[in-house]
């Protein structure tokens, strides 16, 4: 049995022995909860969850400016990776020593189950993978039960200059679950600069992300003077960016924020 990931590259089921490195904090956490800790041998400094069991796992630098080096010296067998989160320069030449490159790419919440069974059935965990199955598809129909009227939302990730979501992103189509429609409703890039005064009147709620930019309270009357009328408040942005396991936590989080 393969198993096809991002990039359509066919991966059959590994070993006990597998060595896995994770390039992307989210499937880090998935990794885990997944029940492979013992096999995740690398992972980057932004990999922080969970945190009492990836304290333990060497780092290889961060998403973009991998350790090259280090990794090698960790003889991985299994290197996973993403194609927003990291670069294709360092993935390829990761390729040249790493025997298995996992590339994964969820592109919308419903995406996650595939990720699940991509690599629940790579590293043979059947009955983790199902579970994980069952707790998504429980968060998201009760996320998706009611039929919320849309509401207009800027969602900002970055302040100097000021940078929202496109529609084509995993966090919009996250939102949009929760009836919350990202503005501006089209852009030639999928996270584009915006100036917020220009929204002023066209949106209901302006939604202050923790990442990648982390917003505090402090900022809150700053983006009120930008868009007023709007009503402004902070929004982790681990519940609404990370898929793989995470996504379960953060479609019940939305349901509560939503209805806040």
């Amino acid at each position: 049995m393969t198993f096809v990931d991002a990039v359509g590259t066919e991966h059959p089921v590994a070993g006990s022995d597998a060595r896995i490195v994770s390039l992307v904090p989210s499937v880090t956490e998935l990794i885990c909860d997944l029940g492979l800790a013992s096999q995740l041998v690398g992972r980057t400094g932004f990999c922080i969850h969970p945190r009492e069991v990836v304290r333990d796992i060497p780092k290889v630098g961060g998403t973009k400016d991998v350790k090259i080096d280090r990794i090698r010296e960790l003889a991985p067998t299994h290197l996973v990776v993403n194609i927003d989160e990291n670069t294709k320069e360092t993935v390829d030449e990761l390729a040249t020593f790493v025997p298995s490159v996992v590339v994964t790419h969820p592109l919308a919440p419903e995406d996650n189950l595939d990720l699940y069974r991509l690599l629940g059935g790579i590293f043979d965990r059947p009955v983790e993978t199902e579970r994980l199955c069952d707790e998504f598809s429980v968060a998201y129909d009760a996320l998706t039960a009611s039929a919320p009227l849309p509401t207009k939302v800027l969602y900002l990730i970055w302040r100097e200059p000021w940078m929202t979501v496109s529609r084509d992103t995993y966090i919009s189509r996250t939102l949009a679950l929760a009836g919350w429609e990202t503005a501006p409703a089209s852009a030639d890039e999928r996270y584009p600069e915006i100036d917020p005064a220009e929204l002023a009147g066209s949106v209901e709620r302006v939604l202050l992300s923790s990442e990648p930019y982390r917003f505090r309270e402090k900022h809150l009357a700053e983006v009120e003077a930008l868009v007023p009328g709007a009503r402004v408040s902070l929004i982790d942005g681990e519940m609404t960016s990370w898929y793989g396991s995470r996504a379960i936590e953060g479609l019940r989080y939305l349901g509560a924020y939503a209805g806040d």
